[in-house]
Parts: structure tokens; C-alpha cells; sequence
């Protein structure tokens, strides 16, 4: 029989179906990164006028823009939280899609992680990350449990959910992005990781000159990562291989977010690196971090249908197994001190042990669980807080006295039938194999199409097709790469290459006139040069690789200007009409091998006046003289 791709391909991944593994790494994922996009989405928020209008607070973008950030929050927060996870996946993934393909962000607002965070959300919808630490088990739990017959969802999943994503966005990327540095002369001298921290606009205010100083170590740091990104999508499927790739992988993208400013991109890979945790990993943070004995032991009425439920939720959130469970009816005569209490009171209340034999009662059992349970501990303290407890307690009381104890109502635990049985498996291991074996097969004819034409061909042919035939293919190309980099996000990851940096040796920065007569620095690129907090990430990206690069277009940094000084003009308190903002130059160097303290050489170069800029009937006017470095730098004013 003739074996096929797809053959090969089918069999490995029936294999891999079959395997199961905890779904601890998948819930952990979908926290941290509904997390980085929660602050993604706030940090869209904050510069929403930035991005969004047309002249940032003097024409500004429709409302609706504002509302849709508004529903993206609420559906990452679904993510974060595992409610109703797989819509939520659904709509957070057709927010990127929409936000990156069809708003400013497209062009001037790279956020340097977007097609990798559109690839990811489209991954969320199709992992099962919702069987760990999700508010979706719990629904499960408190929809299929019935008296006396709880319900345990699923807990494990095929070993694929861990392995495609990390093959296809990390292994893709990093296989990309290191054939790209082949080409690059400084990651070949080794100073890939020296360089983007020396340079003002993408250093982090973290001092790192006691490692930039030291060549060696940063020579070992640019080939190990070549060598990491070169290794990481054939060797993580190995065991063995996946603490050192984890622990390297970890080490690079922490120092991406310590030493520049693009910490987004930097926590939008750490993320991922949960899907990488070796599973045994979980069982023993688990064993390390629960209690080996309860702290507290709880005793409930096991013929309230209320009760039951309580129980099931407070289980589900209890990760620490800090309480143990017991039933009243049960288990009351072996403890001495509920012994004691008469039945008809018994039953009227919920109640605990500590480990010192503490008798707790109602609401201040309550208190005791969230405190027992440390996640939820500060809301124990404020339900304890003087006013809030006596609310508390009328309202425990008018619950409990009125709770039916054995009739059905709305809070009953549902009885199973065909209707509500849990949802059974509806298709076989082999269709689904199939079906994965072909899209693993369409994502890597999408990476390689993006590897090599942008990896191999385009830079052998420096941009251009060598024939005919060649125009033909790369226009192809093109339209393929642009339906997988909107949709896909898989993309080239020619990131911080040397034809960004090579003759990038000047960079720009706005000061302005205060009433008073002295020269002050916007909150944008301070007197060091560097790009300050919070403009960072596409924010940076619009600045430093758009509106100012080595080779600078005047429309770019015209349209750049216009959105730094009416934004920050505006949130100074600045009148932009009565304002005259300087626009200030100093040089500095960006070589493709190491220097000795280059970091503080940039930094400490003088500024020197190179325009102006003024506002008037909502226009900005960009003024530079003619002059020798103006027309170095090509944004000399026409005559």
C-alpha cells in the first residue's frame, strides 16, 4: 500500500488522539493569555483617540469604535474566566481579525504580536482549554450532577491540543525567523540580542549594560538563540527536550521584556510556554502547593438540594484542597462538639472544624472557607468587615430559613435524563484524524510559501522577480501570504533584521514651549531618547519603525507628528493652537558589531533643533529649514 503525506500524517496524529494527558497546561494557557489580551484591549482603550481618529481628539473616530474594545474586553474576560469559552474564542478571535485588518492598526499600529495572537485565537477555538480551571466545568458539574451522583467532567485531553498549537505557532515562528537571520549580519556576528537594547527607541528604562558590556556572553546569546530557533520545532516533541526548551525558551522571552520595550510581544510568547510545562510538572506544583490535611472541614445538610450545590461549587474553586466535606446526617455523632447541638437546630446552619477543633457556624463558616482557600482569602476579610458581616448574616439567615429541604426547587440539582445526559462523542478517532492531518498539512504549505518567499527568495532577488515567470509566482505568493498573514497569522518573522537597523543613526524627539518660556519635553521620547511609559508597544512600533526609520518619508513623519502632538498636547493640557513644539535631532550609532557601554554612548548624544511644528484651525504645519543634515536625513522642506 502506498504510503502518503496525509497517510503519515493521519497516523501520527490517531496516535497522539489517543493519549491522554491533564488539562492543567491548556487551563493555565487560557488564563494568561485572555490576561495579555485583557491588557492589550486596555491599553487599546487608553489610546483609543491615539489610534482611532483621524486627528487624535480634533476628529475623532466613530463611538461604536470605543463600544466593540468595550464587547473584546468582555469576551476576553469570558477567556480568562472559561465562560462560555468557545464563543468567547470565537468573537475575541473575529475582534483581532477585524481590529488588525480593517482599522489604522493595519498600517501604522503593528503591535509586532498581532498575527501571532489572530493564530493563537483562532487555535483557542478548536482547544478543549476549557476543561481546567474554568467556570464552563462548573456549569457542567451543576447541570449534570444530580442527589447523591456527582459529576466529574472530563479532565484530560489528547496530547495533540498541546502539541499542534505549539508546533504550528511557535515551531512555524521560530523555524521562520531564524532562517531570516541568515541573512542579517549582525545576528551573524552574534549581536542579535546585543543591538535592539542599545538603541534609544526600543531600549527598556532597565539598565542592562552589565551583560551588553560583555561580549562574550552576548555572542553566546545571539548563536544559542539562532541554535534554540532552529531546534525547537523538531525537538519538542521529545520528552526529554522539552525542560531545556522551556527553560531556554523562558530565559529569552523574559529578557525581551526586561531589556526593551515592546513587553507585549514578550508576554504574548511566555504564554505560551504552558503548553510546554512537562505534565508531570503540574502533578507536583499541585502536590507541593496543597494542603496534606484539610484546614477546615465542613458539615451540610445532605438532603438540601442548596446545600449539594454549594458544595459542588465551593469543590470546584477549592484547587488547594483546603476544605473536606462531610454530611451532617452522616457523620455529626463522631464529632463531640456537633453532637452536642439538638437535630432540629443541627440542621439549620452549615458547619466547620479547624484543625484546633473551632466551631464555626452560618456566615462565619463562610468566612472560613474563603479564608481556608487562600485564592479567596481578601474576599473572606472584607465579608468579615464590620457592617458587611451583619448584612451578611441577614441574609444567610432569610436564605437558610426558607431553603426547602427536600422538595424540588429552582436551586435543585437537576434529575438526569435523556435530555440533560452529558454530550457524548459524536465522531471517531480516524474523521478526526483526518480532518487534522490535512489542516497540519495546509499550515505547513502556508508556512513554507511565507518562509520562502520572504526567507529565501526575496532577499536572493533583493525584492524583485528575476523573469517573467518569476513576477507570475511571486504575485501568487503574495495573495496567498496575504490571506494566511489576515486569517491565519501565519506571516514572515523578519523581526529586528539588519535592513531595519543599518544606517538608522539618527532619531528624533518633540519638545515644546511652556507658557512660562522654557523648553519642555512632551511625555513621549524623553531628553535621553528614549520612548517613555506607556507609549509602548504599537505605539513605539508607530514611531520607530514607521513615522522615523533610516530612511524617513516625510508624509509618515508628517502624519506621525500630528498624531504625538495633538494626543500629547491635548492630555498635557497643552492649547495646540497656542503651542509652538520643536522638533529636536541627535545622531547615534547603530553598528552591526559590538561596542564597548554603546548603550550609554546613544543616550548621552546632544539634541539639536531641526523644525518646528504648529497648530492652526485644527491643522498641523510642519516647518524645517533647509540645511545639510535635513537633507541627509531626506525631509528636507521642498523649495
Amino acid at each position: 500500500m502506498r504510503t502518503t503525506l496525509t497517510g503519515l500524517a493521519r497516523a501520527y496524529i490517531r496516535a497522539g488522539l489517543e493519549k491522554q494527558v491533564p488539562a492543567t497546561g491548556l487551563g493555565i494557557f487560557r488564563i494568561l493569555f485572555g490576561l495579555v489580551v485583557l491588557q492589550e484591549i486596555f491599553f487599546l482603550i487608553y489610546f483609543r483617540h491615539f489610534i482611532y481618529d483621524p486627528i487624535p481628539f480634533l476628529d475623532q473616530a466613530s463611538p461604536v469604535v470605543h463600544l466593540y474594545l468595550g464587547f473584546w474586553a468582555m469576551a476576553a474576560g469570558c477567556i480568562t474566566f472559561g465562560y462560555h469559552t468557545r464563543i468567547a474564542a470565537v468573537a475575541n478571535y473575529l475582534f483581532w481579525v477585524t481590529f488588525v485588518g480593517f482599522t489604522a492598526m493595519w498600517q501604522d499600529f503593528d503591535g509586532g504580536f498581532d498575527q501571532f495572537m489572530i493564530g493563537s485565537s483562532l487555535f483557542l477555538i478548536f482547544l478543549p482549554v476549557n476543561r481546567a480551571l474554568s467556570l464552563d466545568a462548573l456549569r457542567d458539574k451543576l447541570k449534570f450532577s444530580r442527589p447523591g451522583h456527582g459529576y466529574t467532567p472530563p479532565t484530560e485531553v489528547s496530547v495533540l491540543a498541546y502539541y499542534l498549537p505549539l508546533a504550528v505557532l511557535m515551531g512555524f515562528l521560530y523555524f521562520d525567523a531564524a532562517i531570516h537571520k541568515l541573512s542579517a549580519p549582525f545576528w551573524l556576528n552574534g549581536m542579535g540580542s546585543w543591538l535592539p537594547p542599545t538603541m534609544p527607541y526600543y531600549m527598556s528604562p532597565l539598565d542592562m549594560s552589565w551583560l551588553l558590556n560583555q561580549h562574550s556572553a552576548e555572542s553566546i546569546i545571539g548563536y544559542t538563540l539562532i541554535v534554540f530557533q532552529f531546534a525547537f520545532l523538531p525537538l519538542f516533541w521529545f520528552k526529554r527536550a522539552r525542560a531545556p526548551l522551556l527553560l531556554i525558551g523562558l530565559s529569552f522571552h523574559t529578557g525581551i521584556v526586561l531589556s526593551l520595550n515592546i513587553y507585549p510581544f514578550g508576554f504574548g510568547m511566555l504564554v505560551h510556554y504552558a503548553l510546554l510545562v512537562p505534565f508531570a510538572w503540574w502533578r507536583s506544583i499541585h502536590a507541593f502547593l496543597a494542603f496534606k490535611n484539610p484546614v477546615l472541614t465542613v458539615f451540610y445538610d445532605q438532603e438540601c438540594p442548596l446545600c449539594q450545590r454549594t458544595v459542588i461549587i465551593i469543590n470546584h474553586f477549592d484547587i488547594l484542597d483546603a476544605v473536606d466535606f462531610k454530611g451532617l446526617q452522616e457523620h455529626a455523632r463522631h464529632y463531640p462538639a456537633l453532637d452536642a447541638i439538638p437535630e432540629q437546630t443541627l440542621l439549620t446552619d452549615i458547619y466547620a472544624l479547624d484543625r484546633n477543633n473551632r466551631l464555626y457556624a452560618g456566615v462565619d463558616t463562610y468566612i472560613g472557607i474563603l479564608l481556608a482557600m487562600r485564592s479567596t482569602a481578601p474576599f473572606g476579610a472584607v465579608l468579615g468587615l464590620p457592617g458587611i458581616l451583619q448584612l451578611a448574616r441577614l441574609f444567610y439567615r432569610r436564605v437558610a430559613d426558607n431553603r426547602s429541604r427536600t422538595g424540588c426547587t429552582d436551586l435543585c440539582l437537576p434529575a438526569l435524563s435523556g435530555a440533560n445526559d452529558p454530550p457524548p462523542v459524536s465522531q471517531t478517532q480516524a474523521r478526526i484524524a483526518g480532518r487534522l492531518s490535512r489542516l497540519m498539512i495546509v499550515a505547513c504549505l502556508l508556512q513554507i510559501n511565507s518562509t520562502l518567499h520572504f526567507g529565501l527568495f526575496y532577499r536572493l532577488n533583493d525584492g524583485h522577480a528575476s523573469s517573467e515567470a518569476g513576477q507570475i509566482v511571486e504575485a501568487a505568493s503574495n495573495a496567498i501570504l496575504l490571506l494566511s498573514h489576515s486569517f491565519t497569522g501565519i506571516t514572515p518573522h523578519a523581526l529586528y533584521m539588519h535592513d531595519h537597523f543599518q544606517g538608522y543613526n539618527h532619531i528624533l524627539g518633540i519638545t515644546y514651549i511652556d507658557e512660562q518660556g522654557a523648553e519642555r519635553w512632551l511625555p513621549f521620547v524623553n531628553e535621553e531618547g528614549r520612548i517613555v511609559t506607556p507609549n509602548w508597544g504599537r505605539i513605539q512600533s508607530m514611531w520607530a519603525n514607521v513615522a522615523v526609520t533610516r530612511h524617513i518619508d516625510l508624509k509618515r513623519l508628517e502624519k506621525g507628528l500630528m498624531r504625538v502632538t495633538a494626543f500629547w498636547g491635548t492630555e498635557t493640557g497643552l492649547n495646540l493652537e497656542k503651542t509652538r513644539f520643536k522638533l529636536k535631532v541627535k545622531e547615534i550609532r547603530v553598528p552591526m558589531d559590538w561596542e564597548y557601554d554603546l548603550r550609554h554612548y546613544n543616550l548621552q548624544q546632544p539634541w539639536t533643533d531641526l523644525g518646528a511644528v504648529t497648530w492652526k484651525n485644527g491643522s498641523m504645519r510642519l516647518d524645517i529649514p533647509d540645511s545639510a543634515l535635513a537633507q541627509q536625513l531626506g525631509i528636507a522642506a521642498p523649495k
